[in-house]
């Protein structure tokens, strides 16, 4: 099987949308590529006294609506087609919440679990001093993404304020709090997540305190399993599972009791009371709520006809493939797609810009209540497309974000 290349696929999605909305030629060609996009060289001192070449990747994908923003990724298969693909992505995310913002990606070529913090630190360094002129709060903010932390982004942000010379809290996002990180960073891509299980709950007329699901137990995973209790007010969550199998119990399991034992042993594996089961066979589960929160391309045309959940959330990108897509949707399966389902988390990183640029910040309960009301609002509008064109929730999700994207562009005199 040939590789699938993220950006061709993220391109074929824009060409729907497209389509449907019957843009311009103009208009299509502007939307399906990068506005700018830097390749360059990071050349680091390691701990032995030689020095490593790093590659160094950074897409400011669109900037109609505003700044680019987006997450900065460490990983050995970093390629400048992934890092597109996620700044296409990311722009339609930011418009698909209504904030003010486009979209951008940035990431390094390495194995970060082969540097010490000092490599680290001098790698964060280095990538900072190549492309800190093309950055700031008000042209491209980057944030935390796969193998980068809080602690990665302080390195950053403070290499940008010692070539600027001057304070910028904002000019990057995912911060610790001393530094001016926001609170309620954590957990958000799952709350919004959970914001939007509820919204459609109430639509299709589905107790949210049923059973449900998490296919993978990661982070977000985990928070998804803790907050459906807290917001949804209940729901029994009867399997979980990771890259090392999964767990089911069919009278339901204490989240609080399963994080705890994750965190412990590294492992959902031999969890008191429970039966293994694998992470196919939990996909396919009798359960009101799934949440995919593992891998890409999971749910794939081999297993769609098997999935019995009524809602299925998707916390992880890409978990449904788009052949899977049409058969859940003829199931009437209700999917909240990717780009929707986990945008808690570039929307309060949003915040936390706010917050920096006017040196004010907010409290949880603040951060809670702004979140939950562009989550809700960017659910309905989504679902009403959904419901206008006919189209299954992906599409319409599309369609909502391409649009208001092409509307800035059109306004901006670009087309």
């Amino acid at each position: 099987m040939s590789e699938l290349n993220p950006f061709k696929i993220a391109q074929a999605q824009f060409d729907e949308a497209a389509e449907i909305l019957g843009l311009e030629p103009a208009m299509r060609e502007i939307l399906r590529w990068p506005r700018r996009e830097y390749k360059f060289t990071i050349p680091v001192k390691m701990d032995d006294g030689t020095t490593k070449v790093f590659h160094g990747y950074r897409v400011q994908y669109n900037d109609a609506r505003g700044p680019t923003k987006g997450g900065l990724r460490w990983h050995p298969d970093e390629t400048i087609d992934t890092v597109r693909a996620l700044a296409a992505w990311m722009t339609w995310k930011t418009s698909v919440v209504d904030i003010p913002l486009g979209g951008g990606k940035g990431g390094v070529t390495c194995n970060p679990k082969e540097l010490s913090d000092g490599e680290k630190q001098r790698l964060a360094r280095g990538w900072m001093r190549v492309i800190a002129s093309e950055l700031g709060e008000h042209r491209d903010s980057p944030a935390p993404d796969v193998y980068t932390t809080p602690q990665i982004m302080a390195w950053m942000m403070d290499e940008f304020e010692v070539i600027a010379g001057r304070n910028h809290p904002a000019v990057i996002t995912g911060k610790p709090i001393p530094l001016g990180g926001s609170q309620g960073r954590g957990d958000a891509t799952a709350r919004g997540g959970i914001y939007t299980v509820r919204e459609a709950c109430k639509i299709l007329d589905i107790d949210p305190k049923g059973t449900y699901a998490v296919q993978g137990f990661g982070n977000a995973g985990q928070f998804a399993a803790l907050l459906h209790q807290e917001i949804l007010g209940g729901g029994k969550l009867i399997a979980v599972s990771d890259s090392r199998g999964g767990i089911y119990v069919e009278g339901g399991m204490d989240p609080e009791a399963i994080v705890k034992h994750k965190l412990d042993t590294g492992k959902v594996g031999d969890f008191p009371g429970s039966k293994p089961i694998t992470n196919e066979e939990l996909l396919e589960l009798d359960v009101d709520i799934l949440y995919p929160a593992a891998l890409e391309n999971v749910i794939t045309e081999k297993n769609a006809a098997n999935i019995k959940c009524k809602i299925s959330c998707e916390m992880a990108n890409g978990p449904t493939t788009p052949e899977a897509d049409v058969i859940l949707h003829e199931k009437g399966i209700h999917v909240i797609p990717d780009f929707l389902a986990n945008a808690g988390g570039v929307t309060v990183s949003y915040f936390e810009q706010v917050q920096g640029t006017y040196n004010y910040y907010w409290t949880l309960a603040d951060v809670h209540k702004q979140l939950d009301a562009k989550i809700t609002k960017a659910y309905h509008d989504v679902y009403e497309m959904h419901k206008e064109k006919n189209v299954h929730m992906r599409t319409a999700a599309y369609l909502v974000a391409v649009a208001r994207v092409a509307e800035a562009v059109k306004l901006r005199g670009w087309v």
